[in-house]
């Protein structure tokens, strides 16, 4: 499953994904949020979930969602809020195992 990152720079924000080797780059969070969302979309509609996961300036963690593939050709792929999930979900590269 990819995850994508939206996460505070220096100056800016960045968005990191597990497969695309260069960050894309923002100016504000907002950009980076929806690129990010954009590409989740586009990923699962490609037919794999994707992790997305967005990080606020002291790195906390401020959401996560699962965009899942449409169930048919008609439909979006679908976001899915994880507000209650505890256990953190790995960082960009990290294998998940189980």
């Amino acid at each position: 499953m990819e995850t994508i990152v939206v996460e505070p720079l220096a100056q800016g924000w960045t968005v990191r994904t597990d497969t695309v080797a260069n960050d894309l780059v923002f100016r504000s969070g907002s950009s980076a949020e929806d690129a990010a969302r954009a590409l989740a979309f586009r990923l699962a509609s490609a037919g794999s979930p994707v992790r997305l996961k967005l990080r606020l300036r002291n790195k906390e963690v401020a959401a996560r969602f699962i965009c899942l593939p449409p169930l048919s050709e008609d439909e979006p792929p679908r976001l899915v809020d994880l507000p209650g999930l505890h256990a953190p979900l790995p960082d960009v590269g990290e294998t998940v195992h189980g």
